[in-house]
Parts: structure tokens; sequence; C-alpha cells
């Protein structure tokens, strides 16, 4: 029996922070300093959490093994499962160049690049992010921007920065549904305090993607339609997530977006030729202007139509309990960890959702997307082993990052990190979503950060005076900034876009942005927590 100590270190509690911060430190100053490859970067962090837990915090070794492997295992099932099935589905439609269709579809919308980058990484990759979430949007998103013409590193920087409003409510809604479990307030209250946030970086985002993609000109020139999307994904949003469904305000959301571009004529304008000279790399096809046949085109899009159709079916609730039944839960073998109130924790017991997981989901629709594009079995099986293959160094990322922070989790050094955080008195509001920001980015899972600091969250807001809705709802929507600077994020990014090994230069690129839209999100959530922006509030 493993009993966690939230001061291990003198009895400070400030110092324990710094020792307990260390594997994070490590793993940010490889990679964006030493510039080392990511899965070393990870591996040397799960080191140092391990070495933390065993001669910091006291964790038997046993047990920091079993933790680590645990955190491995959630690694691979259910994230690996859901991203490893999405490329699947997407690398089958590159084979029939249904990809492509699909490709001179988005870049018939609009000839100028700005505006595909609000149409491709921002509304279509938020409707993958509330259909799989966990690095399929960054992964496709900026394989379809490259396709495009646009340089590698500029198409991984607009998928990664993109790649944050939607979050709080992706893969149908996944991280909201978490967070109401571990504080066990209703998950109407938390959606509907999250769908008055997150909107509020919708308002932002498209703006700094045209400037990402064409500086103050792209502002100046294009900042009506980045404006028109932003406010119609904000708007859907918040109705959605208050008045509809949690699980389906991305969908909304990303829709919404889109046709407001389709609806703005000045969005359909062609670009002046020096925007594409100053944005894209010169082998742009020229191949934009071949008309596809109607089926081809319905062809192309029918994977994503039949993922939203797959996901709809499963959120019924006859269907959704049926798959459910087939979820196992046992106790995670040689773990026995008592919190620091001598209770169980929840990572004593590992929980597999066999069928109702979104990789599971996404699979059935790979099997459709199989049939309608007319690829054959053998073909299939082809294309899934080589996406595993494409992704082994991905992979071998994403589980080390989770075992360092299932055992930064369970060894109790992420509960000290939290109880610094939450020591912060009338500073709280502000820091609120800071601590997010630091789970997502140890994690890469918005849900994963509101499974280690939700309940902390309500517990230090109770005892300030604080809402605990809005400071659960500020885990949340703190975490989605985090994930452009995860490991496991920069790393799908870079092997999309074929720049692995080159992590460190990403994380250099995005992480200003990643600080300065979380002080945005701090500065809301302060307001919200004062008379302010109190009335904000539901």
């Amino acid at each position: 029996m493993y009993v966690q100590e939230v001061e291990p270190v003198a009895g400070s509690l400030g110092l324990s922070a710094l020792v307990a911060a260390l594997p994070l430190l490590v793993v940010l100053v490889l990679l964006g300093g030493v510039r080392m490859k990511a899965h070393l970067a990870a591996l040397l962090g799960l080191l140092a959490a391990a070495l933390v837990a065993l001669f910091a915090y006291g964790m038997p070794f046993g047990q920091t093994l079993s933790s680590a492997a645990q955190g491995a295992a959630f690694g691979v099932f259910p994230i690996l499962w859901i991203v490893v099935n999405a490329l699947w589905v997407y690398r089958m439609t590159v084979r029939t160049r249904h990809f492509d269709v699909l490709r001179r579809s988005f870049g018939r919308l609009s000839d100028d690049p700005r505006i595909q980058a609000l149409v491709v990484a921002f509304c279509f990759g938020a409707l993958l992010e509330a259909l799989a979430g966990f690095g399929a949007p960054v992964a496709i998103c900026s394989v379809m921007l490259v396709a495009l013409g646009f340089d590698p590193v500029r198409a991984a920087v607009v998928a990664l920065v993109a790649n944050t409003a939607p979050v709080a409510f992706g893969a149908m809604g996944t991280p909201v549904v978490t967070l109401a479990q571990v504080t066990g307030l209703p998950l109407d209250s938390v959606a509907s305090v999250v769908g008055r946030q997150t909107p509020l970086l919708a308002l932002v985002v498209p703006l700094l993607l045209v400037a990402l993609v064409d500086g103050r000109r792209g502002l100046r020139e294009t900042w009506l339609p980045a404006l028109a999307c932003g406010v119609a994904f904000a708007a859907a949003q918040f109705a959605a997530s208050n008045y509809v469904s949690a699980q389906l305000a991305d969908i909304a959301a990303a829709l919404a977006g889109a046709a407001a571009l389709v609806a703005l004529p000045r969005a359909r304008r062609p670009a002046a030729e020096p925007v594409r000279v100053a944005v894209l790399t010169g082998v742009r096809s020229e191949d934009l202007d071949e008309e596809d046949p109607r089926p081809d085109v319905l062809r192309a899009y029918a994977p994503y139509a039949l993922i939203v159709l797959v996901f709809s079916v499963a959120q019924i609730p006859a269907v959704k309990d049926w798959l459910a039944g087939a979820t196992r839960t046992f106790d995670w073998p040689f773990l026995n960890v008592l919190n620091p109130h001598g209770e169980p924790v929840g990572g004593n017991v590992f929980t597999l959702p066999l069928v109702s997981t979104g990789g599971t989901l996404v699979l059935l629709a790979g099997l459709g997307t199989a049939a309608v594009l007319g690829v054959r079995a053998r073909v299939a099986a082809e294309e899934w082993v080589a996406t595993v293959r494409e992704l082994r160094f991905a992979i071998l990322t994403v589980t080390s990052v989770l075992a360092l922070a299932y055992v930064m989790n369970l060894s109790g050094q992420a509960a000290t990190i939290g109880q610094f955080v939450a020591a912060a008195g009338a500073g709280l509001a502000f820091l609120s979503p800071v601590l997010g920001w630091f789970g997502v980015a140890v994690t890469g899972s918005d849900t994963s950060a509101n499974a280690l600091f939700g309940a902390l969250q309500v517990s230090a807001a109770r005892e300030s005076g604080l809402s605990p809705e809005l400071l659960a709802a500020a885990n949340s929507s703190g975490g989605v900034l985090g994930k452009m600077i995860s490991p496991q994020n920069l790393t799908i990014a870079c092997a999309a876009v074929g720049l692995a090994g080159r992590e460190g230069d990403l994380l250099r690129k995005v992480l200003p942005w990643s600080a300065g839209l979380l002080l945005i999100m701090c500065l809301i959530v302060l307001g919200q927590s004062s008379p302010v922006l109190g009335w904000m509030l539901p």
C-alpha cells in the first residue's frame, strides 16, 4: 500500500512543487532548448518522473513501474487507437485518390490560402475534433494544408493553433463528460460554463490564423471573413453547449463556421498572386480547376459523413447502453494507492471501453469507407499496418508521455502542483486555467487533464468561496491551450508533414501563442469570478 504525500520535500509545499515539476521541465527543455527528438525527450522525462516518485515521494519501485505501465496502456487504448484508425481512414482516401477530390473541393471554395486555412484547419479541423479528437485533427489538417501548397512548418503551426477552441467538446464531448464525472457536478452545468468561455477563444483564433498565414496584410485583408467565421462558430458552440447537447457542440460550431465562410462572397474571391508567393511553397498543384464528377465528390466526403453517422447513432441512448455493455473494468495489477486522506484513488482501477470508445467507432466507419471507396480487404489491411509503421515514433512518444503523466499523478506529484496553485488564494481564479494548461501540456489530452485536476479545482473553489462550476470549467478551457505544446501533439504534427525530429522547432513557434491565449483565458475567468464578467455565468 502506498499513501500519497503532498509535501514530501522538507515539509514544504513550495519545494515539493518545484521538485514535482522537474519531469515536465525536463521534457520542455529537451524539446525546446536542446532540440532533442520527442520520443527521447519523453523517455527521459519519464525517467525523471520515476526518480522523483522513488526518491522524493517514496513510492515503491513496483508501484512506480505499474503506474507507468498503466499510463502506457491508456496511451495505446483509447488514445492511439483513435489516432491510428482516423489516419487509416485518411490513408485509404489517399490511396484511392479521393483525398485529391476533397482537396480540390476545398480549394475551389477560395483560391486564397488564408481562407483555406480557416476552412481546413479551423472548420474541418473542428469537425474532426468533434468526431475523433486525440491528435487526428492536427494530423489530417496538416497534411491537407501541405497538399494545398502550404510550407510544412507553416501547415503544422496553423493546424496546431487552430486545434484550440473545439478541444473542450472534442471526441463527442469526452473532456466535459469526464470533468462532470470526476467532480460530481451536473454535466449540463459544467458544459454551460465551458460554453461561455471557449467561444471567446473562437472569436480570436480565426484572426490569429490569417495573421499566421500572411502577417499583418492577411489580417488587414481578410479580417471580415475570419471574424464572421469566428462569430458563427462561437455562437453555435455557445447555443449547443448551453441549450442542446455538449456532445454536439463542436459539430454545430464547425458547420456554422464553414457556412459563414461559404455565405460571404468576399471569402470566395481569388487571392492576389503575391499572397500565394508569400505563404505557399511554389509547388502548388495546378489541378484545382479540374472538374470532378459528382459521384467522386460524394465519395470523397463519404468517410467523414460515415463518421458523423456512426457517432450519431452511438449517442442514441439504447445503442449507447448496448455498446457500454462491452466495457470491462478491473483492478490494475501491483497497484494499491491511497490519497493523502487514506482513500483509494481511481487509478487503481482500469476501464477498457472495447466497443464504445471513439477508436472502435472510427474503425467501424473505416470499414464502411473501404466499402464505399472500393478498397479491397487486403489493401485496407495493408494501409492499417502502414499507418502503425508510420506512427511508430509517435506511438513511443505518446505512450512515454502518458506513462510520465500516470507516474506523476499516482505518486502524488500532480496533486502537489495542484495544491500549490490552489494555495494562491485571491489569485486562484486567475491561475485556475494554468493548472488545466499544465495538465494538457503533460498528457496531451484535455480529458486526462480534467481527470487529473478537476476534483482539485472544485475543492479549491469551495475552500475559497468561488464557484465550483467556474473553476472546473476553467480547468478544461485553460487546458485546450496546452494542447498545441504537448509533446504527443507536436510529434503527431511532425510525423504528418514529414518533419520528424523537428518537434523542438514547432514548440518554439507555437509556445508564444499558447502563452498569449492562456493569458486571455486567465483574464476571462478572473473577470467571470467578479462582477466585471460575472453576468456571463448561468
